[in-house]
């Protein structure tokens, strides 16, 4: 599109608010601004639209979250949805808010029926509510992990999970067909609620859904009398996680208080993301002054969850995704021991380790791997329904997972519980949840796990990264030390290769710009363009017979493709 055309329109038109054109005309003189700025409409990615806050097609402000619905809207009609309505939820982002109320007056305009939270709620509670209220679809406002300067959309169809490609393209295309904003109808809040347009909601759902989770639980017979501390990070999980291991028997929940107010600025981190060990430096501080046995923290929007455990030494662990991961797992299959499904279920993404696929065999459960995005977690549980097949337990390496199927998307407040029963179940046996990882490794092998994520802003980033794929995958990687490849995938072309035989198949998957390749000790390396943020990522899983050994090949492999991709001009 051409930048400075659309940032004229936008300087010319009446339709914005003067706090928009002043925002604007404060730019009128640095044109990379304005082209970055204006030079795309914010796409849907693997988690729906995110971006900066600001003014610009580029950027996340009340008339992108206009045109976002009014495209919404209009694919609801064609799809004959309008008396379904939409479920709308937001976390404690700046604007979250407001940009909710106008998702929902937006919507109330196009005769959709909305149901909006009275107050913040995590995204699994607004996945829980689809399925629940029966709706054609949900829209979350977050940007989840994201600094304060992010604020987004998700959106989710009636499964209860993120939009899948073909719809999310679909409601892309309807969005796109809006050209005028000015054309974008919004109807006043009391006008929509006289006309039953807007129904606020919130105890009932929110009463249905700890209702379903405890019906997950197992640690009835399982020593609460230990303490946890907890961080919802400033946003939405402090009220649900806090419920539901108090109606569970966790009594002794200690809450960082620096952290527990909703709080969009995020004061206490850099950006509220688990996955940064220094999000939890307070929560560690108070850890040791409480002798807690588990730390809890959760992302704003309380779909991702980070665990923490004591060392032994006086000081406690980081567990990064993969391991929380096969932690979780294996204490399902312990908790479901003699009492397995016929036809178990493990799902993971295709960058996610292979620990618990690897559980999975022994115990005869059937292992799916997936795109990256947990919509496609969802998808394949929606397609398990009314099947002989049986989903067990979903999970991502960036700290997400779920068990049960209430909810479709990666749910923080079930894997609280399911984090402090695994640490109940370690308590009655007379052991560490670290020294249980440390079993898990010797039965399956050490994993090593890094990820690199290089970040490459604005058009020449976008190029970048469009090189570096481009490279990747005319020359492949480079060559690793006393490594084979066994696999060669590259999802673009949904094409696996088997150097040693010669043989190809087909992926299963839909098209994805990632590569990845798999070597002879089961080590891979895995690459794709973040579809949320402008980033490219390398994963890299090495597998060894110590750990030491395995974070030794991982940094090994690491350098390698650093330096790699940082030849690539």
């Amino acid at each position: 599109m051409d930048y400075r055309k659309e940032y004229e329109k936008w300087l010319e038109s009446d339709y914005f608010n003067a706090a928009t054109t002043q925002e604007l005309l404060a730019i009128k003189d640095d044109d990379k601004e304005i082209e970055d700025r204006f030079y795309r409409n914010l796409a849907f990615g693997t988690a729906g639209m995110r971006g900066k806050l600001g003014a610009g097609t580029n950027r996340i402000n009340v008339y992108m979250i206009r045109r976002a619905t009014k495209g919404l809207a209009d694919y609801i009609l064609q799809k004959g949805g309008k008396e379904r309505g939409v479920v709308i939820a937001y976390d404690s982002r700046h604007f979250s808010d407001v940009f909710a109320l106008e998702t929902a007056k937006t919507l109330a305009a196009c005769g959709i029926k909305a149901y909006l939270f009275t107050s913040l709620r995590p995204v699994p509670v607004l996945s829980y509510a689809v399925r629940h209220l029966r709706t054609i679809a949900g829209v979350a406002v977050t940007a989840s992990h994201n600094p304060k300067e992010y604020n987004g959309y998700k959106v989710y169809w009636e499964d209860g999970a993120q939009a899948v490609d073909e719809i999310a393209d679909e409601i892309v295309t309807s969005v796109n067909a809006i050209e005028d904003y000015d054309s974008i109808v919004v109807m006043d809040e009391a006008e929509a609620i006289e006309k039953g347009r807007l129904v606020y909601i919130d105890k009932e759902v929110d009463d249905a859904y700890m209702a379903d989770i405890k019906t997950l639980s197992t640690s009835k017979d399982l020593p609460k009398d230990f303490r946890i501390i907890y961080t919802p990070v400033h946003g939405s999980g402090n009220v649900p996680v806090r419920r539901i291991l108090n109606e569970l028997g966790f009594s002794d929940v200690c809450v960082v208080k620096a952290q527990v107010e909703p709080d969009g600025d995020f004061p206490t981190v850099k950006a509220p993301n688990p996955e940064d060990p220094a999000v939890f430096n307070l929560a560690i501080e108070y850890a040791k002054e409480k002798d807690a046995q588990i730390i809890l923290g959760t992302d704003p929007d309380c779909d991702r969850l980070g665990l923490l455990v004591p060392d032994g030494k006086g000081g406690y662990i980081r567990l990064n995704g993969n391991q929380i991961g096969a932690l979780m797992f294996d204490y399902i299959l312990k908790a479901k021991a003699g009492n397995l499904p016929k036809k178990g279920v493990l799902v993971k993404s295709i960058v996610t380790g292979d620990t618990t696929k690897q559980m999975a065999k022994k115990h005869g459960i059937k292992t799916y791997d997936v795109l990256t995005g947990f919509k496609y977690v969802g998808e394949m549980i929606e397609k398990m329904t009314g099947t002989d097949e049986t989903f067990l337990f979903g999970f991502e390496e960036s700290y997400g997972y779920l068990t049960g199927t209430f909810a479709r998307d990666k749910d923080a407040v079930v894997a609280s519980m399911l984090a402090c029963e695994m640490a109940a179940y370690y308590k009655k046996i007379g052991k560490s949840i670290y020294e249980g990882l440390i079993d898990i490794y010797e039965e399956y092998g050490y994993y090593a796990d890094g990820q690199l994520a290089v970040e490459l802003d604005g058009i020449e980033g976008l190029d970048k990264i469009g090189r570096i794929m481009q490279a990747f995958r005319a020359e492949g990687f480079p060559v690793m030390p006393k490594l084979a490849v066994t696999e060669k995938i590259d999802y673009l072309s949904q094409t696996a290769e088997y150097p040693v035989t010669g043989e190809k198949a087909d992926t299963g998957l839909r098209v994805s710009d990632v590569l990845k390749s798999v070597y002879d000790d089961l080590s891979w390396i895995t690459v794709r363009p973040s579809g949320t943020e402008p980033k490219i990522k390398i994963y890299v899983s090495a597998r060894d017979k110590s750990m030491a050994a395995a974070e030794a090949k991982m940094q090994k492999m690491m350098d390698i493709m650093k330096s790699a991709m940082a030849q690539i001009s």
